[in-house]
């Protein structure tokens, strides 16, 4: 839950989510669509799709026992080298590096590594060094001293270079390039995403339908719609009908705006803009699904049970404090 999440947020997850499932077992009998409606809003939807995965393999091949060996943990789903290493040598004592952020910000400004970081050439030299420093029979102490004296002193602003137990070894604060270190590769450019959406009521039900598990946000559902190019905001309520004829096959109306929402992922910043829709008469109801797998008509109180990105989950938000008659059925 960690990766690519602040701690704040993760401990709130975490919590939550230990209080549904305790052990791993709770984790592989549930299903997927709940095990992603637990983890809505932190992103990343694969690790949970994976970690469902990896909970299923520890029950049946491991007797419900998470496996503490490096080279069995990069079997897992989801395990890759950094949270196989933290696992083995947190867990289990075994004689393996772990190289995180914080690792890498220690070891550049020690050093005085003046190439990004995250190379792999770089990334290879800073395990090796660490490799070679690691104490044998020590890994739990040694990695998670190393990650919190980066976490705590050799921190990315303000590091506390007065107090530091290895300023003497320290080849940056010598040189005066602390601040500089370590070199970050460019950031990407944010990306700005205009989209539309229906809210298609009928019979009290609204359209959802969820997404293919090969796309972004893989098993969620939302509202149908799609990307629009245009900059202005004039023709929205046509291009959300036009939209949604391409990504389903439905003739919709237009009817009245709802809500503009704005959420972030990676580097794309969307602006959702959202209306309620209803299907024309006389037109066939039966879908043709382009970006989604599966749809369903619900009662909103159903919809908003299900697992969704978060510019839907927003939308919902909306629904229930501005047209709680909705779900009042």
């Amino acid at each position: 839950m960690l990766q690519q999440t602040q701690m704040e947020r993760g401990i709130v997850y975490f919590n939550r989510w230990l209080e549904r499932f305790p052990v791993v077992v709770d984790v592989a009998l549930a299903a997927e669509d709940e095990i992603l409606r637990y983890w809505e809003g932190l992103g990343y939807y694969a690790r949970a799709r994976n970690l469902h995965k990896a909970a299923k393999v520890i029950v049946e091949d491991y007797n419900c026992k998470v496996p503490s060996e490096y080279a069995t943990l990069l079997e897992l789903p989801g395990i890759g080298p950094y949270t196989a290493a933290a696992i083995a040598s947190i867990a289990g004592n075994e004689d393996v590096v772990v190289v995180d952020a914080n690792v890498n910000r220690v070891f550049a400004r020690v050093f005085n590594i003046d190439q990004p970081v995250k190379t792999t050439e770089v990334q290879k030299k800073i395990r090796a060094v660490a490799t070679a420093l690691l104490p044998p029979g020590k890994a739990r102490i040694f990695n998670q001293a190393l990650m919190d004296f980066g976490g705590l002193l050799c921190s990315p602003k303000a590091p506390l270079c007065h107090i530091c137990p290895v300023r003497e070894f320290c080849r940056s604060y010598a040189l005066g390039l602390v601040s500089v270190r370590p070199v970050l590769q460019k950031a990407q450019e944010n990306i700005q995403i205009k989209r539309v959406a229906g809210i298609i009521l009928q019979n009290g039900r609204i359209f959802m339908q969820q997404r293919k598990r090969s796309a972004v946000w893989g098993g969620l559902w939302e509202f149908p719609g799609g990307e629009i190019v245009v900059e202005d905001d004039e023709n929205s309520q046509l291009d959300v009908a036009l939209e949604i004829k391409k990504d389903t096959g439905l003739a919709v109306i237009a009817e009245q705006f709802a809500v503009e929402v704005k959420h972030q992922y990676t580097h794309h910043k969307i602006v959702l803009h959202c209306y309620f829709c209803r299907l024309q008469e006389h037109k066939a109801d039966t879908p043709q699904l382009r970006s989604a797998e599966k749809y369903s008509w619900l009662s909103p109180g159903e919809a908003d049970r299900l697992a969704c990105p978060s510019g839907v989950r927003k939308v919902m938000e909306y629904l229930k404090q501005h047209r709680p008659e909705l779900f009042s059925g």
